[in-house]
């Protein structure tokens, strides 16, 4: 089935033995990849608005997963279903995402795994799940129309981390591979950038920044060795 490279990348991720919920289906191509392609028994796609859950049922009926993957209208973690343990969610902003984290707590007891794919602000994203108890398992990149986007997996237990290595991800930061070096640079340029637009009475974003470009700078130093 057809599927883009950021969402086969995040269905990859899915534990085989999960029972997972993407949240913001829109088409639920990635439930129907996870049961055609990945072999998971069941799935579980919800989005807020009917456009995208009305194509979603379309998809389910053609790919012949009507029995396998249910579809749900709801708001963010209020289509929890007994049993989910792994969470998706992509191609939403970060705070978003922390949002729909805060809204509904209670049901991150039951939550293992969560793979998120922020469209910005992931930094924050890990943050919020760094205090909600989870450590950063795995990041990876992945690149889809000239555009690259993170894929964070975050798994149940707490972890310190440094500002450094949360600012640069204690995974990514380990890779050597030209796709990281090119996401790393095209930070160092907007945060370069920034620096030089900063009025002078922004005097901590100007440390934080001077900060986050030294850190870059030397990471891309180690990653070409």
């Amino acid at each position: 089935m057809k599927i883009n490279n950021r969402l086969k990348t995040i269905g990859d991720l899915v534990p085989l033995s999960s029972y997972p919920l993407d949240i913001g289906c829109d088409h639920a191509l990635l439930s129907i990849y996870l049961i055609k392609e990945r072999g998971l028994s069941k799935a579980v796609a919800s989005d807020n608005k009917s456009g995208p859950l009305k194509k979603a049922l379309e998809n389910v009926k053609f790919y012949k997963v009507s029995d396998k993957v249910k579809l749900v209208k709801a708001e963010g973690l209020d289509s929890y279903i007994e049993g989910i343990d792994t969470v998706t969610i992509s191609g939403m902003g970060g705070l978003n995402i922390n949002k729909i984290l805060d809204d509904n707590r209670s049901y991150l007891k039951n939550i293992n795994t969560l793979i998120l794919s922020p469209n910005n602000y992931s930094l924050a994203v890990k943050r919020k799940l760094i205090k909600l108890g989870y450590h950063i398992d795995n990041e990876t990149l992945v690149k889809e129309n000239k555009i690259i986007y993170e894929i964070l997996v975050f798994k149940k237990g707490r972890k310190y981390y440094s500002y450094k290595k949360l600012f640069l991800g204690p995974v990514l930061m380990t890779k050597k591979d030209s796709l990281t070096k090119e996401y790393y640079q095209s930070i160092l340029n907007t945060k370069q950038a920034l620096l030089k637009a900063l009025p002078k009475s922004f005097r901590n974003k100007i440390i934080v920044t001077k900060k986050e470009i030294k850190y870059l700078l030397q990471t891309l130093k180690d990653l070409n060795k």
